[in-house]
């Protein structure tokens, strides 16, 4: 691992040059961090259970037509993916009030939207990531119109098919943060889905208890991190059945 280039490091991941021309090899840490990481732990085999809940999620996102930089997952930590220039904005699409929304508007934590509703933040770790309009995001140049329009379609599509994935496995999407890249083929250039989409970056509630099954449970401080991922997973077929995270030093996946 040493001997590879090290591209970037971010709070959760590592990007290294990959073995061919336009790809990158995607490495999920075990690190967890909140509030723009003044939180920070690092949780064992969190990592391992991102890298697969992504893959299973961008696998499918390519299988219904849903443009991803995501090819293939090479081990257990590892993902090929291809290299995309990251448009600065984190894309939230909210179903249900909780977190930062219910907080800044009033709104119980719980309550169902009227319609899903799709926030920009700038991505800027020293700033608070800021929610931004789409006046700031075309006046700074951060994404032009056309991309905003692709980036709020893709989110819409990845949104409906999230909600009818978890929901078949007794899971509420509660919301959700997506990042998109700036893929060139040739002369053109295309915006697809980037980054992770896993219990890191979604909230997931249980159907039935509304019990959260993500990084809330980090958050605030509410402990059994890895066995709510490890449920998660195993909803999804993920996990074996008979497998018990809580038990174990760390998860066991079924091999694909």
């Amino acid at each position: 691992m040493n001997r590879r280039r090290r591209i970037y490091e971010g709070k959760a991941k590592i990007l290294y040059e990959g073995p061919e021309p336009g790809t990158l090899v995607q490495h999920f840490k075990d690190d967890a961090t909140a509030f723009n990481a003044k939180k920070h732990d690092v949780i064992d085999g969190k990592g391992v259970l991102n890298n697969r809940i992504s893959e299973y999620i961008f696998q499918n996102l390519n299988d219904i037509g849903v443009p991803t930089h995501f090819i293939r997952r090479l081990n257990m930590r590892e993902q090929l993916i291809r290299e995309v220039e990251i448009v600065p904005l984190e894309v939230v699409v909210r179903n249900v009030a909780a977190g930062s929304l219910s907080t800044r508007l009033g709104i119980e934590e719980g309550t169902q939207l009227p319609r899903s509703i799709i926030e920009f933040y700038y991505k800027n770790d020293a700033l608070g990531d800021p929610m931004v309009s789409e006046e700031h995001i075309t006046a700074f140049g951060w994404a032009s119109p056309q991309e905003i329009d692709d980036i709020m379609s893709l989110a819409i599509r990845v949104n409906d098919f999230l909600s009818g994935l978890f929901l078949g496995a007794g899971i509420r999407l509660v919301d959700f943060k997506m990042e998109c890249g700036r893929l060139w083929e040739n002369d053109m250039v295309r915006v697809v889905v980037a980054d992770e989409i896993s219990p890191d970056s979604c909230r997931l509630w249980d159907m039935k208890t509304n019990e959260k099954m993500d990084k809330d449970r980090f958050r605030r401080d509410l402990g059994g991190l890895v066995e709510a991922y490890s449920e998660v997973a195993k909803r999804l077929g993920i996990l074996t059945e008979s497998d018990n995270p809580a038990a174990k030093p760390g998860p066991t996946l079924v091999k694909g």
